[in-house]
């Protein structure tokens, strides 16, 4: 016989950009009971739940505990904390689907997740990222004793293909640095980002989100705060400071309506977003023949053009914010790679 689970209270209220559920009352603990007279009346007992709404119920507290981990205690950004909800509620979703357990999921239930997520056509890169999040989650659950194993430890990624990132030439950089018209404020502006974002290398997120306080005009560098706000130096010469200059006497006063402690402001006087800059990146990309370009783009060429003019792959480690040299040496392999391609064109016996 089922015996129908009563609710102890009304539900939760759930945050904002989550999945919220439920939490039923065990049936062997009855719902609290008011007085025999004026008390609050016996609760009816709710319909009975199945066992995949408990068990993403239980999956989706502990996400939300893992969440709250990485953006509060390890300082990741939202952006990251978005990838990684986005990544293991996919996988929830999966195998809740398949009557499985995401807390108790086993090594085959993960490899045969990820197989279907090749077989659905997402990128090698996608699936590498998924892998890390669950790699994360459930090293999570052992150090919370929620678990004795971990699952995912030996899972393999997919291989990537060796494709190398794009990079600009240095008479591609000029071009860029020469479309904005800086007889217009924002065009002024978007000089000033463009050379600074070349001359450093920053993320786009690290760009948007700079304040006046990270910037030593008088010393030639700036105060980057990087994923898990990470503080690095990271130089930069006499034009991105001449370009900085002008900014910040010329136009920005200009621009502010507001207090606002972001250094670059848009044409309404507020914050420019990430996805603010990628538009007029793009633009005056496109206006000097240069498709597809992103702010990616402009790090890649940064650090290959860097290497080029013999720079040494430790420094330039440090200037992007790299956790590992290995990250920074695939600017090794474009740099050779661009070596052979001028060999290959002028040398007479290539």
């Amino acid at each position: 016989m089922i015996i129908g689970r009563v609710y102890r209270h009304p539900a939760p209220a759930c945050r904002a950009g989550t999945r919220c559920y439920l939490v039923p009352v065990s049936p062997s603990r009855p719902a609290e009971r008011g007085p025999a007279s004026g008390g609050r009346p016996e609760e009816r007992p709710a319909a009975p739940r199945t066992g995949a709404e408990t068990t993403a119920s239980a999956a989706a507290r502990r996400l939300d505990a893992y969440l709250d981990l990485l953006e509060v205690e390890r300082g990741l950004s939202a952006n990251t904390v978005a990838a990684y909800r986005g990544d293991l509620e996919r996988l929830f979703d999966d195998l809740v689907a398949r009557g499985e357990d995401p807390l108790r999921a086993t090594p085959r239930q993960l490899a045969l997740h990820l197989r279907r997520l090749r077989e659905g056509g997402l990128a090698n890169r996608t699936i590498a990222r998924a892998l890390v999040s669950l790699r994360r989650f459930y090293g999570f659950l052992v150090a919370e004793g929620d678990r004795p194993d971990h699952p995912a430890e030996n899972l393999e990624a997919p291989r990537r293909l060796a494709t190398l990132p794009k990079v600009l030439s240095e008479k591609q950089v000029d071009r860029l640095l020469e479309a904005p018209d800086t007889d217009t404020l924002l065009g002024r502006r978007d000089r000033t980002m463009i050379e600074l974002l070349y001359a450093t290398g920053l993320r786009v997120s690290e760009l948007v989100g700079l304040r006046r306080e990270q910037l030593r005009l008088d010393g030639g560098f700036l105060i980057a705060f990087g994923k898990g706000s990470k503080e690095r130096i990271v130089p930069f010469g006499e034009r991105a400071e001449q370009w900085l200059d002008i900014y910040l006497g010329e136009v920005r006063p200009r621009l502010a309506r507001e207090l606002h402690p972001q250094l670059f402001l848009n044409a309404r006087g507020r914050p420019l977003t990430r996805q603010g800059f990628w538009k007029i990146l793009r633009g005056h990309g496109r206006r000097v023949g240069v498709e597809g370009l992103s702010p990616h783009v402009l790090r890649h060429s940064f650090a290959t053009h860097l290497l080029e003019h013999g720079a040494d792959l430790r420094q330039v480690q440090m200037m992007l914010g790299h956790a590992d040299v290995s990250t920074t040496q695939i600017y090794t392999h474009i740099h050779q790679h661009r070596l052979r391609g001028i060999y290959d064109e002028f040398h007479p016996r290539a």
